[in-house]
């Protein structure tokens, strides 16, 4: 039997289509584009503290900023040291982590059902919205000493601020995209027959779920706002008290590395929630094809 070159030749990985190509190019470009702001502000600052005289010498340099850092991430304790500053990065942003999903999940529970009864009932929105409107103004800080005369130093005061931080946007953004929802829609379900509880499942709340999101996202960026406020004073853990504390040593270092912290951990949320709405609302990506 005659063998072609063709049957000969080992099988080898097909090559990327072209869509792949340019998919995989356009996802490196946004990701270059992302990064250049933040690098280019990391090495004037590097460069404008090399000598030891920025702000007076009171901000460290990125370089110590990093070495502070891992330090404060892997590195182990020696002796009889207790210093909050080794080793116990992880278990910081664990506490404040934990503290943000509670909050944020109360928020939720209270916002979502609340808000899509405002801007559905007239009635509802009568006697709940003067309120919600005369009470937003008020600041988180301002419910601190609240917090702790109810609450003491303790878990549940943090996550009570919390809970009022995300609660304003959530139900806010709820409640406008109910408002929002097309009438046409309303009327053609209630021609066939459909029930207000029916309309409210099956039309008002997919309606409004992109109003949802929205909310979700500032609520969540308020949550980790509130949680570092109420670790600096009403808790003794997290990454809101490491910052206080290493304030009052003079660990500059510190400071900065838990904002950065901070900023990480806030964006990385942030990006889960993106990921569930592109999930949760794939029919508005089918629906513009």
């Amino acid at each position: 039997m005659t063998v072609t070159t063709a049957q000969a030749r080992p099988a080898t990985a097909a090559a990327p289509s072209g869509e792949t190509v340019r998919y995989l190019s356009a996802r490196l470009r946004r990701a270059a584009a992302a990064i250049l702001l933040p690098l280019t502000l990391v090495i004037l600052w590097q460069l404008a503290g090399k000598d030891g005289s920025l702000a007076g010498g009171a901000l460290p340099t990125p370089d110590r900023v990093w070495a502070a850092w891992k330090i404060w991430a892997f590195g182990t304790p020696t002796g009889l040291s207790l210093s909050p500053y080794v080793g116990t990065w992880a278990e910081s942003v664990l506490f404040s982590a934990q503290r943000v999903a509670k909050g944020f999940a109360l928020a939720i529970l209270i916002g979502v059902p609340l808000g899509i009864l405002i801007g559905w009932s007239k009635l509802a929105q009568a006697m709940v919205d003067p309120t919600i409107q005369w009470l937003r103004p008020v600041p988180i800080t301002a419910w601190l000493p609240i917090s702790i005369a109810i609450f003491g130093i303790a878990d549940f005061g943090a996550v009570f601020l919390i809970t009022i931080g995300a609660f304003y946007p959530i139900v806010i953004n709820t409640t406008q995209g109910a408002r929002d929802v097309e009438k046409n829609w309303i009327r053609a379900a209630q021609m066939m027959g459909a029930g207000k509880l029916d309309i409210l499942r099956r039309i008002v709340l997919p309606a409004a779920l992109p109003s949802i999101f929205t909310g979700l996202r500032i609520g969540l960026g308020i949550g980790w706002t509130a949680v570092i406020v109420s670790e600096m004073v009403a808790v003794k853990s997290g990454l809101g008290y490491v910052l206080w504390d290493a304030y009052y040593v003079g660990r500059m270092d510190i400071v900065i590395a838990d904002m950065v912290s901070i900023g990480l951990v806030g964006f990385l949320s942030d990006w889960l929630i993106v990921r569930l709405e592109l999930w949760v609302l794939k029919w508005r990506r089918l629906q513009s094809f």
